[in-house]
């Protein structure tokens, strides 16, 4: 007896390229996906570098602004304490001379409201105080204390001192001290203090105390 034939089993169709087969992406695709991830990592980095140095920057010019600040009321104080100075002497100078009459607490001040800067390193009045014609200096430092001396070094402080007489009076006159500083690319600022200076024992002016 003859077997029949078996049938035989039918070859899947050829399946065209791209048809149910997972292909490996092309080196185009992959060189674009690796571009966007280099793009979004460098904007991420560049995001988490530049966001605490420029807090850091403005920190830093915070600093400094303040260091300034505190160093312009100070040298104002030193300007108040200076003329204090000036008029103090003049009453050692009264107690001390036998013509101590014919001595003027404030002679020594300019009086009238013109600018002048002093030095509150010297002691006599005609050395620290000097009258400003146009634009008083700027402060000048060798790296601890301020004046005005050849070969030292210009500082970014300018001070200006005033003294006049109280409006109405003839025994108490004010001092007035400006200083002004520029602190990196911040804006020009200025501190003023003053301060009332009195005839308080008789001297050779002429006017009773």
């Amino acid at each position: 007896m003859m077997s029949k034939p078996e049938a035989s089993s039918p070859k899947p169709a050829a399946k065209s390229q791209g048809e149910g087969w997972l292909q490996a992406p092309s080196s185009k695709l992959q060189a674009g996906f690796t571009l966007i991830e280099t793009m979004v990592a460098v904007s991420l980095l560049t995001v988490a570098i530049v966001a605490p140095m420029t807090l850091a920057a403005r920190s830093l010019a915070s600093a400094l602004y303040a260091r300034d600040q505190i160093t312009a009321f100070y040298l104002s104080q030193e300007a108040i304490e200076s003329v204090r100075a000036i008029r103090d002497s003049q009453i050692l100078q009264i107690a001390q001379s036998a013509s101590g009459s014919s001595i003027d607490i404030f002679g020594p001040l300019p009086l009238g409201d013109q600018p002048f800067t002093i030095d509150a390193r010297k002691t006599d009045p005609a050395e620290s105080i000097q009258l400003c014609p146009g634009t008083c200096p700027p402060l000048q430092t060798d790296g601890t204390l301020y004046g005005y001396e050849t070969g030292w070094t210009n500082t970014n402080f300018v001070r200006v001192l005033r003294v006049a007489l109280v409006a109405g009076t003839t025994d108490e006159v004010r001092v007035s001290v400006s200083v002004t500083w520029r602190t990196g690319g911040i804006a020009e600022r200025t501190f003023t203090i003053s301060s009332d200076l009195y005839r308080w024992v008789k001297d050779g002016s002429g006017v009773s105390s």
